[in-house]
Formats: C-alpha cells, sequence, structure tokens
C-alpha cells in the first residue's frame, strides 16, 4: 500500500470538513480553473499535462467511495453494540446503488449522467407531491393510486410505512448528519431530497435511486458534498430504530449544520487554553487556538479575543498574524475585528508617558483604514494626536516642544467633549479614560517643558507672521481694531442697514478682523464668515450654493452655538439660489430676533466663477438680500475699492459704507510688540521699538514678521554665548532692529515681492525715480496719487515719501 497516497487522501478528507479555506487555495495552485466543489473528471483532458490533477481526481474519488463505507462499517457495530441490531443488507443495497453512482460520475458519458440527472429531480419532485398528498388528503391519494393501478404501493409499506422507517432511525441518522453535513445550501438540499425520495420509494429500489444520486448531486457539485452523501445515506438505510421524526430530523440538521459536535470540544480547548496558560504565555499558545484546526466554527468562540490581545503584550507580529489568519482564511471575521478593537484600546491604555503615545503611530499603522464601525473615527484620532506629540518631540527647543504640544492637548479636549455628548456610550466608556490619561501625561509634560524653557532663558516665539489670527489660539495676539468692530456693529444693527465693503491693502488683518467678530459684536448680531478663495473653486452654481450653505451652517454653530437646519441638496442641483433663498426665510424663523452679517472675504474671487459659469445669478442673488430681507446685511471684505472692480459690480453694490482696513495705532502696535502673549519677557529696549514702529509704520504684518525674526536672534545669540560660556543677552538694541532687516525680506520674500509686483510699471518706475529724486513735488506729479490711496506713498510738505520705510528698502534692492 502506498502510505504517502493513503496520507495525501485522510489530509484531503481533513481539509474538506476542517480547512475548506487551505483546500480552495491548493486545488487553485493545482489548475486555476478548479474549485473545491468541482468535479475533476470533467478535466480529463488535462490529466496527461497535469499529473497532480490526475492524482487529486484519483484522490477524489477514492475518499468518495471508501469514507461511506468506513462509516457505515463503524455506525454499524457502534450501533449494534449500543442500541439493537443494524440493518445490514439496506446498507449494502444503498452501497451497492453508490458504487454504481461514482463509477458512472467517473465516467466520461455525459448523456448518461444527465439523463440520471434528470431522473433524480422528477424523482424528488413525484416524492415531494405524494408526501404531501398522503399528510393533507390520504382517502383522495389512495382513490387517485387506485385508478392509476398502484394501489399496491399502498399496501406494501413502501410508501406510508417507509415513513416510520425514517421516524425510527431519526437520531442515529441525526448523528450521521452532524458528521456529514456542511453548512453549503445546496448540501443541505441534496440530502433532504434524497431522504425525501428513500422515504416514498420502495427500499428495494434504493439501488437504482443510488446511482442516480450519485451522479446527479455526488461528483457532479463536489468534493465534500460527495463525501457528505455517501455517509448519510449509507448509514440512513441501515438504522432501523429511532424517536420521532420531526424533533430527530429537526435537532439532527441544527447540531450538523451548526457543526455542534466539534463546536463543544474545541470550546472546551479555548477553555483549557484560557485557563491553564501561563499569564505571558499566550504567543506561544497562538497557533493552537481552534481555528488553526477547524476553519469552519458557526458558533461563537468566547475568550480568544481576549486571548489574542494578552498575545500582543508580548508578540505583536504573532497576534497580527493570527488576526490575519482569522480574517483571510477562516470564518471569524468578527472575533478579527473585536482583537483589532481590544488590541487598539490596550495599547493606547497602556501609554505611560510622551514617549509611549508618540509610539502609537507605528504600533498600530497595521489596523487597516478606514476602521471598523466599533471604534469609528475616534482611532483615526488618536493617531493624528500621536504624529503631533512626535513632531512636538523633534522640536528644537524646549518652548518650541512646550508651544507645540498645546496642539494634542486642544485636539485631546475636543475629543473628550465629542465623546461626553456623543450617541455611543460603549465609547465613551471605551476611550473616555484613555483621554483623560493621556491628557495628564501631556499637561505634566508642557509644565517640565515649560520649565526648561524657563531655565534656558530662551524666548518664546509668539509672534504670527503671515496666517490670518484664530480666536481658539490668538487671542492675546490681535490688538486694536476697536473703531472697525464699533462702525460694523452699529452700522449693521441700524433701522435700514447698508451693504458694508471692508477694503484694505493686503496682510492688513482684515481676515483676521472678521474671525474675530463675534467676540467684539453683541449676541443679537451673528456674524457668518465666507472664504470666497474656497468658493472659487466652484465649477457649477450648484456647487457655489453648496459651499455658501456648508459654510452658513459651520459658522452659525461656531460663533452663536445655533444649530440650522439641512438646505434640502436636491433644490440645489435644480435652482440653487432660489433654494438658498427659502432656505434663508426657514433660518430667520428658527432665529427670531436675529441679525445675520454675512461677512463675504476675497469677494472680488466671485468673479472667476460668474466667468466659469457665465451666470450672474450669484449677483443677482446677493442683490435680492440686500433689498428684500431685512435681517441679512452683507458686508463685502477685499483689497479693491469699487473703482477697481468690474463694472458690474456697481449695479449690485448699492447703498455701500466703505470702512478702511490701514495700519495700526502706535499704542496698540507698541502693545503688540511688548505683550504678544501674557507674561512676555521684557526683551526689547525703548529704542528697539522705536526703531520697529518706524521701519514698519505699524503696518501689523510687518511688526509681527520683524519682531519673529527679532526673537530667532535673540535666542541664537544666547544659544552661541551659552555654548562660550559667556554672559547671555536679554534685551534686542536698535542696532539688533537694523541688523535684521536683510533676514526680514528674506522671511517674507512672497509678500514683500506680491506688494511689489501689483504695482504697475509706471508705478514701480515712479518709485525708483524718487529713490533717486525724492524732492520731486506734489504739483509736479499728482497723477501718482493711486499710491498714495494704495499706502504705498505719502504726501508730505516737501512732496512724496515712501509710507513703510522697510518697503522703502525693499525697493531699494529691486532698483540695484
Amino acid at each position: 500500500m502506498n502510505w504517502n497516497y493513503l496520507a495525501e487522501c485522510v489530509r484531503l478528507l481533513y481539509w474538506i470538513y476542517f480547512k475548506p479555506f487551505t483546500l480552495a487555495e491548493w486545488v487553485s495552485e493545482i489548475h486555476p480553473d478548479l474549485k473545491s466543489d468541482t468535479n475533476p473528471f470533467t478535466m480529463r483532458s488535462e490529466f496527461s499535462g497535469n499529473p497532480k490533477l490526475r492524482r487529486y481526481a484519483g484522490q477524489v474519488w477514492f475518499l468518495t467511495v471508501a469514507v461511506p463505507v468506513v462509516a457505515v462499517l463503524l455506525v454499524g457495530i457502534i450501533y449494534s453494540l449500543a442500541v439493537g441490531p443494524f440493518n445490514w443488507s439496506r446498507s449494502s443495497l444503498y452501497l451497492i446503488g453508490w458504487f454504481l453512482g461514482n463509477w458512472v460520475g467517473r465516467g466520461d458519458n455525459t448523456s448518461l449522467q444527465k439523463w440520471l440527472t434528470q431522473i433524480v429531480y422528477m424523482v424528488i419532485i413525484i416524492s415531494l407531491l405524494i408526501n404531501i398528498c398522503i399528510q393533507f388528503a390520504p382517502e383522495l391519494t389512495r382513490s387517485i393510486l387506485q385508478i392509476i393501478s398502484l394501489e399496491s404501493l399502498l399496501q406494501s409499506e413502501s410508501l406510508l410505512q417507509s415513513q416510520f422507517y425514517v421516524v425510527k432511525s431519526g437520531v442515529e441518522f441525526g448523528v450521521v448528519f452532524g458528521v456529514a453535513l456542511r453548512l453549503e445550501l445546496r448540501l443541505a438540499l441534496g440530502v433532504a431530497w434524497s431522504v425525501t425520495s428513500g422515504v416514498l420509494f420502495n427500499v428495494a429500489s434504493a439501488g437504482a435511486l443510488g446511482v442516480a444520486l450519485d451522479v446527479g448531486l455526488g461528483l457532479g457539485i463536489g468534493v465534500p458534498l460527495g463525501v457528505a452523501l455517501g455517509v448519510a445515506f449509507g448509514v440512513a438505510f441501515g438504522v432501523a430504530s429511532g424517536v420521532a421524526f420531526g424533533v430527530a430530523f429537526g435537532v439532527a440538521i441544527i447540531l450538523g449544520t451548526l457543526r455542534v459536535y466539534f463546536w463543544i470540544p474545541e470550546l472546551l480547548w479555548m477553555f483549557f487554553l484560557l485557563r491553564f496558560v501561563p499569564e505571558g504565555d499566550e504567543a506561544k499558545w497562538l497557533r493552537r487556538l481552534p481555528p488553526y484546526f477547524d476553519q469552519l466554527i458557526y458558533l461563537p468562540m468566547p475568550w480568544m479575543d481576549s486571548f489574542i490581545v494578552k498575545a500582543d503584550r508580548q508578540n505583536p507580529v504573532a497576534a497580527q498574524q493570527t488576526i490575519n489568519y482569522l480574517i483571510d482564511s477562516t470564518n471569524q471575521q468578527k472575533v478579527a475585528l473585536k482583537a483589532m478593537v481590544g488590541i487598539a484600546i490596550d495599547t493606547l491604555n497602556r501609554c505611560q508617558n510622551s514617549e509611549d503615545i508618540v509610539a502609537i503611530t507605528e504600533q498600530l499603522a497595521w489596523i487597516p483604514s478606514p476602521p471598523t464601525a466599533e471604534i469609528g473615527s475616534i482611532l483615526p484620532e488618536f493617531l493624528a494626536i500621536s504624529q503631533d506629540v512626535r513632531a512636538a518631540e523633534n522640536a528644537s527647543s524646549a518652548y518650541l516642544q512646550y508651544e507645540m504640544l498645546a496642539t494634542p492637548v486642544t485636539k485631546l479636549n475636543g475629543l473628550r467633549n465629542s465623546l461626553v455628548f456623543g450617541k455611543n456610550p460603549a465609547l465613551a466608556t471605551s476611550f473616555g479614560s484613555i483621554v483623560q490619561r493621556w491628557l495628564e501625561i501631556l499637561e505634566t509634560s508642557r509644565k517640565i517643558l515649560e520649565e526648561a524653557a524657563l531655565d534656558s532663558a530662551e524666548i518664546r516665539q509668539v509672534y504670527v507672521a503671515g496666517p490670518a489670527l484664530n480666536p481658539e489660539n490668538s487671542n492675546s495676539r490681535f490688538k486694536g481694531r476697536l473703531d472697525v468692530f464699533r462702525e460694523i456693529e452699529s452700522l449693521a444693527v441700524s433701522s435700514q442697514p447698508p451693504v458694508l465693503l471692508l477694503y484694505g491693502g493686503r496682510r492688513t488683518g482684515k481676515t483676521s478682523t472678521l474671525k474675530f467678530l463675534p467676540q467684539k459684536v453683541g449676541s443679537e448680531l451673528v456674524p457668518l464668515l465666507i472664504d470666497f478663495q474656497g468658493a472659487a473653486m466652484a465649477k457649477t452654481l450648484s456647487g457655489l450654493a453648496e459651499f455658501i450653505a456648508d459654510a452658513i451652517i459651520e459658522e452659525a454653530r461656531r460663533n452663536r452655538n445655533l444649530k440650522l437646519s439641512a438646505i434640502d441638496r436636491e433644490s440645489l442641483k435644480k435652482e440653487p439660489f432660489i433654494a438658498l433663498q427659502k432656505w434663508f426665510v426657514q433660518i430667520e424663523k428658527i432665529a427670531p430676533g436675529k441679525r445675520f452679517l454675512l461677512c463675504l472675504d476675497e469677494f472680488e474671487r466671485l468673479q472667476e466663477v460668474v466667468k466659469e459659469t457665465e451666470s450672474r445669478s450669484p449677483l443677482n442673488f446677493l442683490r435680492y438680500i440686500v433689498q428684500h430681507r431685512d435681517n441679512w446685511i452683507l458686508l463685502f471684505s477685499g483689497s479693491h475699492t469699487l473703482d477697481e472692480l468690474n463694472p458690474y459690480w456697481s449695479d449690485y453694490l448699492i447703498n455701500t459704507q466703505s470702512l478702511r482696513m490701514t495700519y495700526l495705532q502706535e499704542s496698540e502696535a507698541r502693545d503688540l510688540i511688548r505683550n504678544p502673549v501674557a507674561n512676555f519677557p521684557e526683551i526689547y529696549t525703548e529704542c528697539a521699538i522705536d526703531q520697529i514702529i518706524y521701519l514698519t509704520r505699524c503696518q501689523p504684518y510687518y511688526v509681527q514678521l520683524m519682531c519673529c525674526v527679532l526673537v530667532d536672534r535673540l535666542n541664537a545669540i544666547n544659544r552661541e554665548n551659552t555654548r562660550l560660556d559667556r554672559e547671555k543677552q536679554t534685551q534686542l538694541t536698535a542696532e539688533d532692529v537694523q541688523a535684521v532687516i536683510i533676514k526680514t525680506w528674506e522671511r517674507g520674500g512672497a509678500v514683500f515681492r506680491e506688494r511689489y509686483q501689483e504695482l504697475t510699471e509706471p508705478e514701480r518706475e515712479f518709485l525708483h525715480k524718487l529713490l533717486d529724486e525724492p524732492d520731486i513735488s506734489v504739483a509736479e506729479s499728482r497723477s501718482w496719487q493711486r499710491l498714495v490711496d494704495k499706502e504705498v506713498l505719502e504726501v508730505t510738505e516737501t512732496g512724496y515719501r515712501f509710507q513703510v520705510p522697510l518697503f522703502q528698502k525693499f525697493v531699494e534692492i529691486q532698483s540695484r
């Protein structure tokens, strides 16, 4: 006997019942078109060129023939010893039919196979119909059978009494089903049909029926089904006693399809692992988990996910490999997901310091994105916080680390609030304590870093040169503009408010002013900021309207905690601005007594949408709001006056009140230099402050930019002094201010060049001429008044001069 061949057959049988995923992968390696439920004899023509396929087909046939015989012998012996006589004659008769069916199925006579398959279906249908008639109309059935001369069928115990045959064999038959059945619907149906047919027809016809069923439902649809049918039918025809058919058969089907007979020992084994594996050795036993032996476990397998979570603490790689195996090669995907969630929570919960938080990004990078519903958007937020902490750890100084840790702390506070007010108590329970622990860790780190920064005498870099200031993190940095706020509020609450136009040069603080507006005006006014730099990306009118609606909803929530109803998206697609008009009316009803200040920042970009869509509908909508919606006030913010815009704007901006954004007051600029944030050290001499005021002309961006460069200079000087063991410099002088002019141009080069390039060529030529001839009189060159309006030049008693000396020095460099 070829023991290797036999061992391969045993392995194949094991895979059929316990490792179908492994079987499917293995047969695909034999032939790409071969499936585990494919009759390999249909590929007979390829046997000569594929020895593995021929060997596999032979093993399939051997198992299909041999397993039922072995199963019948074993069950028959056990049954005879435990219960009573086993009907060997009926089983033998069935097995003869089983052998003949395999012989036909292995052959290449497809017409015979199709003919026998049709007989199977006819037998099934006739059997079911006769059985139903007997159950619900026995007298009528008897009469019909008499007419067609089949009354003897009723008298021969083959029909009615054969039902009791199944009743008597229910328990034993169910045991076989528990071993034989798989959870494929077609297998359950095939066995059920065959049982019904065997019940309804004389047992003497079992041989012929066995042939037909073996061809139609055996080899024809797969190895698992062929083996299962052999076992089930071979034993079923041999059992002679049992309990009530309904109970026995129903219980057998349920227990068999759910594989309870295998699940019970697997459950006990899982309990053994959890109870007796020493703490800390779980990773060594991962390969002993039940799914590594049985890939089809349909009933719950408790404790497995927690076992994997414990193993992850010792060997994360092994735990991840186990999870991947559960996902790819078993039906335990839910257990794998629970294990992933458990590992995520456990890993986050074990963080004891900021270094642990930094490591989270790499430790949990293997979890797929997007995450599962069990952790929703929580895990990505923790990963983002971990990355922020890593960025802070890599900062060049203790103070920068301290400052950068403010971002993850803010995010954690926001995450805590979302958990508290969210609708998922399970998430709040699982992650709330983690958020609190992380907050404590980061707050402790910030205190340590703050002390280290003070000890190092490094100056905090708190000046912001470039982006608009946000109230959330730059409240103390915003200075002045009280006159603008008062004027906006007084005009907005008047009985007939005008259209407001807030204009000024670039980087004068217009956007920052609009962002701080909600804090500076009364609660009856609801500022709604819409950034038309983003709106200009819209290529359609509906896209623009949707952008406006989304911005209004978000601004109302942020500025006044006002929850607005969502706009009808379908209406936006059809008539976008009609939909916006109706929505504005709804908003007024939601918030009676409120006035809405619609702040259109960078409104000039709306011209791009008008050009792209070839429609002035957005402008018509704005004019409608101005004329017909008393509770809506429009504020346009930009760097151009009306006379600099496209002529069609004059038809829409009616009754406009202009508000100019210019330089800070000198007192405001001095306050910004000295006290950008609370407890800022006195690092400037009065001469240095005077020099900054002179060079920047209190232009807010230039002030922030120059102070930012000066702080970097002072820190660099003191780092060098520390290295050379020299006394540290505590204040900046006027000489330091002069020394950073070139560095200031380099840091803000894009802004200086933009300011220079936006001038016309004649205007730039005049500026260069003015540098060479500073005594040019105003009377000789009144045409250059436009440069005064642009805040480039100013008029003096002797002529023109640059308003901002820092920009003048930049122009001097350009003229060289």
